[in-house]
């Protein structure tokens, strides 16, 4: 190791070496100062012409013996003038990074050079020399963090290329790369739960780079395994790093404290608080006894965002006292209980549509919510009240339960309908995508209906009385509920049913859902989708119309009116079916905010209970995307490729999220 020490002599010893000892010199301000020592050069004749000639016969030191005549010597700076003041635009090269090879070291020196922030912007000599001095602190800052301390960077100017535009260079030698001869977290063995693992959770080792980025994450990974083992009050300190440039390596030491092994115990809400303690702790995960989990505290507060009743939740471990427990007190801030709402829709074969709905989310506490809505027209309208209680009994369980009232007025019937309904559902929503979720339930329905009946299409009016205890099952590998990108979901839906009109029958209606998403570049999503649906267990003619299978429309084929695919009777009106066969393929091509959807449909009704895939009608269109905060806002434009006699050429939708 060399050591370099430098020192200077204080100008009043240097002055007192030039005098006598013990005697002080007085200085006369009148007295002529005395010449100055050394110099004995005359001071020039300023009356004396200047450029004298030589006398022809003098001899020039240094030149040519015998020359007489000396040629006439004109000396010319050939270097163009450097003009300090002009501004011109400049251009950065980077030089000797290849070692480094860090995409993320470029991307930290492109976001925080001042070179680069006036890349592009005309700047004089001045300007880029007092960049170019700070960027070169920068890069050497940067490449220690990375690990290279002995790097030199030097900076060049290269003057103005055709594009007018000059280069700085910067040439950087990284040097040789310290790496860490010993990593220490003292405090650490003091863990008595866990400790080979957290551990491993400092994946930073001996022999390796040192990278303060890498370190750091460290640190993170280190700080947040401590809360997952059972650490609640853990502190992990600062890292420190000591370099030894003879050896180029380092040693890290980073102090631990994991403050006590601990388990959940109770959750603490203040008195008069939207929900009591009994309630956040039926939403939890963990029961008192549990290890404790910093992931499980953030699950919780994210599930009493979800309720909607909650703006903002604050937690806070406590220790409990005995060694052994800490206790979460949770702070809860309401939001507002109620939400008024409204939407509108157009499609073709449905006319316009609007609804209106005011919800109270905890009319009934805790969690139940009471929604009034009604739906008005060309073809609908009704009414409905519908009471929905969640996390009923149990974290992400549902209990739902409708009265409602509808007239519905479409091409294949009309229909007065009065419905009660109850189910219980496991639910999902746009916070927390559930894979799997199911619904169990129970229908009653009256319903007054006319539809056409015999070879003549004669009209009837008939009243059905009908049970229904209607399932579902699905699974959701998609990464988006209203806009995804990869995955597939599936879904299956059966509901047996027993109908009360002329008698008393049994059927049984099953449908099949299925979607599948791929990411095929940065810009477009490949998106396709099947569904199949079957009636087992009776005629066509014996199921009331608002029960059979219907396709055609926004959600189903595109370029058709709403329910126009199938058998019609002989006034055109479709009749519907007992089976069903859908299939959707679309590209999802996406720029900024907007977004272009060319799509192909396809689909059948059949009369009997298997769907007919021989008979297929096809449709087809380009849609338009506009990617909001709360989801994509859809229109669809489609036409039909082989069209029955009535079908329109044109079909609009407009709806919120995609077709599927």
């Amino acid at each position: 190791m060399t050591i370099a020490v430098l020192g200077a002599i204080p100008l009043q010893t240097a002055i007192a070496q030039n005098q006598a000892p013990g005697k002080e010199r007085q200085l006369d301000p009148q007295t002529p100062m005395d010449p100055m020592p050394g110099l004995g050069v005359d001071w020039p004749d300023m009356d004396k012409a200047d450029g004298a000639p030589l006398e022809g016969d003098a001899d020039v030191e240094g030149g040519d013996e015998g020359s007489k005549e000396q040629p006439d010597v004109v000396e010319e700076d050939t270097a163009p003038p450097v003009d300090y003041t002009a501004e011109l635009k400049y251009r950065v090269v980077l030089k000797g990074l290849d070692e480094v090879g860090n995409d993320q070291f470029q991307k930290r020196f492109d976001d925080l050079s001042v070179l680069r922030e006036g890349e592009g912007d005309k700047s004089n000599i001045a300007q880029i020399n007092r960049r170019a001095k700070e960027d070169i602190e920068l890069l050497q800052r940067i490449l220690r963090a990375k690990g290279y301390y002995d790097a030199r960077v030097v900076s060049e100017i290269i003057p103005a290329s055709q594009d007018r535009r000059i280069q700085v260079v910067l040439d950087v030698d990284p040097g040789q790369r310290y790496t860490l001869d010993e990593v220490k977290l003292p405090g650490l063995e003091q863990a008595t739960e866990n400790r080979d693992a957290l551990y491993k959770s400092f994946p930073v080792k001996a022999g390796d780079p040192i990278d303060a980025d890498n370190i750091v994450a460290a640190r993170l990974e280190l700080a947040t395994a401590l809360g997952e083992n059972g650490y609640p009050f853990a502190k992990v300190e600062e890292p420190v790093v000591r370099i030894d440039r003879e050896d180029r390596a380092g040693d890290i030491t980073m102090p631990v404290d994991p403050a006590g092994f601990r388990r959940f115990g109770q959750i603490e809400v203040p008195p008069g608080d939207i929900f009591k303690a009994r309630h956040v702790q039926r939403i939890a995960r963990f029961r008192p006894g549990d290890p404790y989990r910093t992931s499980e505290v953030t699950d919780l507060r994210r599930a009493l965002i979800a309720t909607g009743l909650i703006s903002s939740v604050t937690m806070t471990p406590k220790d409990a006292g005995d060694g052994e427990t800490v206790d979460l007190a949770v702070d809860l801030e309401r939001a507002p209980p109620r939400t008024v709402a409204g939407q509108i829709g157009y499609g073709t074969g449905e006319g316009i549509r609007a609804e209106a709905s005011w919800q109270h989310r905890n009319f009934f506490p805790p969690e139940g919510s009471m929604t009034f809505r009604g739906v008005a027209g060309t073809q609908e309208q009704s009414v409905a009240a519908i009471f929905r209680r969640n996390n009923f009994r149990k974290r992400d369980q549902v209990l739902n339960a409708q009265i409602s009232a509808s007239n519905l007025d479409r091409d294949a019937y009309d229909a007065k309908t009065f419905l009660i309904s109850g189910s219980l559902e496991r639910q999902t929503n746009l916070i927390f995508q559930r894979k799997w979720t199911w619904s169990v339930g129970a229908e009653l329905l009256a319903s007054d209906e006319r539809d056409s009946s015999g070879p003549l299409a004669m009209p009837r009016r008939r009243t059905f009385f009908i049970g229904a205890l209607p399932l579902s099952l699905s699974y959701d590998g998609s990464d988006d509920l209203l806009d995804p990108a990869r995955g597939f979901r599936l879904g299956m839906r059966v509901s047996p049913e027993l109908s009360f009109q002329s008698g008393t029958f049994g059927y049984v209606r099953a449908q099949l859902d299925g979607s599948a998403y791929q990411t095929v570049s940065d810009r477009a999503v490949l998106a396709g989708r099947v569904r199949l649906g079957t009636i087992v267990g009776a005629k066509r003619d014996q199921i009331a119309p608002s029960r059979r299978f219907y396709a055609g429309g926004g959600g189903s084929v595109r370029g058709y009116g709403y329910q126009d695919i199938g058998p019609r009777d002989i006034n055109d009106d479709p009749i519907g079916g007992r089976s069903l066969a859908e299939f959707s393929l679309e590209a999802r091509i996406r720029f900024g905010n907007f977004g272009v959807v060319p799509f192909v449909d396809a689909g059948n009704i059949s009369t009997g209970q298997l769907p007919d895939f021989g008979d297929l009608q096809f449709g087809a269109g380009i849609g338009v995307r506009y990617y909001s905060s709360f989801g994509p806002i859809r229109i669809d434009v489609g036409t039909p490729l082989n069209p029955q006699e009535g079908d329109p050429k044109i079909a609009v939708y407009v709806s919120l999220g995609q077709a599927f």
